[in-house]
């Protein structure tokens, strides 16, 4: 089942995500701080929860899973039309999904720093 997990939206760019998601048939899921310590397997479902703790972050973040690249495309597309941006994105792929969502938090943090500065993360 295509879905997005939500971290720290406020309510107004919620309203705009929640009704894109609706148009592309997408399941929109907020994640509460308590839960940021899950892995993705977790919060999507494929695992049973065994959270351990986790730093809670402040910064928004949104997580596509089981998208395809079409509905990816409209997403991206639809953030950008209806002006709600969300800086942090990502896909859930075989090599986060044991990620905890802090975790995944951190390395999307440094990668989107990097990126401003005009270098790669990890080593550049």
């Amino acid at each position: 089942m295509a879905q997005v997990l939500l971290f720290n939206i406020g309510e107004e760019k919620k309203k705009k995500i929640r009704f894109l998601l609706t148009k592309l048939g997408v399941a929109c899921r907020e994640v509460s701080p308590e839960d940021f310590g899950k892995t993705l397997a977790e919060l999507t479902g494929r695992e049973a929860a065994a959270a351990e703790s986790a730093e809670p972050f402040s910064g928004e973040m949104l997580v596509m899973d089981g998208l395809d690249s079409r509905r990816i495309q409209s997403l991206l597309d639809g953030l950008r039309r209806v002006k709600a941006p969300v800086a942090l994105k990502a896909v859930v792929t075989e090599q986060n999904i044991k990620w905890t969502a802090s975790r995944l938090y951190e390395e999307l943090s440094a990668e989107h720093e990097a990126l401003k500065r005009g270098e790669r993360a990890h080593g550049g």
